[in-house]
């Protein structure tokens, strides 16, 4: 059921009143599910009913993106300020150290809170930060060519080419290895959901000196990557497994940098497997 809370967060500024939407469907353990940069929650809803059949799901969308209001001001949209959101968000909903999975962005915010002992396992779906200096010029520089496109393309062509697989393919290859496997009306939103990301370029901006160093000991952490993703390429997973010894490193076979709708059934079995 799609919802939103409104909270307080300490900044430096004194504490700011943020609102964030969500959807929540299922029974069991609470499981937090985190999207990518620009993107929005509806990107889980591919594996969100194999996870509701065995999970409190709590699918968010980030601040600046989706239905959720950019922050206000005085706080930074970066890795610290993020972490406090979704620490006081999972507050709010009366949630203690929730099961957390997360792609891209939200792969490396699931990673922050594990770190920060503030989930009771980690899940992460082709995390940020784990990149050479190249591979994250190259990424952000994917990452803007799909925003200004997204900004730029008319919605009546953006509706036309959803229409077909080949349309599809060129609206959102970049991030799925099946494009094909989208319905027009998901494309659709998520190439508007792209468009309209308040938070966007300052999320960008702020990403440009992160990386993951620590270690996360104390729970499990799985850190899953898909063989074609063509954003961040897997030989970042094998970074992470150094940084982080204990994870589980698991291929995604034939999935891209957002495999949800690539394999649904491998990912939920992957989430399911990491909050077991």
């Amino acid at each position: 059921m799609s919802a939103t809370v409104s909270f307080t967060v300490p900044s430096p500024h004194g504490p700011r009143g943020v609102t964030v939407a969500y959807a929540r469907v299922g029974h069991g353990a609470p499981l937090l599910l985190l999207h990518g940069i620009g993107h929005h929650r509806q990107a889980w809803d591919p594996v969100t009913g194999i996870l509701a059949a065995e999970r409190d799901v709590i699918a968010v969308d980030l601040p600046g993106c989706g239905e959720s209001p950019a922050l206000p001001e005085g706080m930074a949209h970066d890795l610290p300020t993020l972490s406090a959101v979704l620490g006081a968000f999972c507050t709010a909903l009366g949630i203690d150290r929730p099961h957390v999975a997360g792609n891209s962005l939200g792969g490396l915010l699931a990673l922050e809170l594990g770190r920060g002992q503030r989930a009771r396992s980690v899940t992460a779906l082709s995390p940020a930060g784990f990149w050479a200096p190249a591979e994250r010029r190259y990424a952000f520089g994917v990452l803007t060519g799909m925003r200004h496109a997204a900004r730029r393309l008319p919605p009546p062509l953006v509706e036309r080419l959803s229409r077909t697989a080949a349309g599809r393919a060129v609206l959102t290859s970049t991030i799925y290895a099946r494009p094909g496997r989208r319905s027009p009306e998901a494309v659709v939103a998520e190439t508007r959901a792209l468009a309209r990301a308040e938070g966007f370029a300052e999320t960008l901006r702020s990403g440009r000196d992160v990386r993951f160093t620590d270690d996360i000991p104390g729970i499990p952490v799985t850190v899953a990557w898909g063989s074609s993703d063509r954003l961040l390429v897997p030989r970042q997973g094998i970074r992470a497994k150094r940084i982080v010894p204990r994870a589980r490193l698991v291929r995604l076979p034939g999935c891209g940098h957002v495999p949800m709708s690539d394999d649904p059934a491998l990912v939920a079995r992957v989430v399911l497997d990491g909050s077991r």
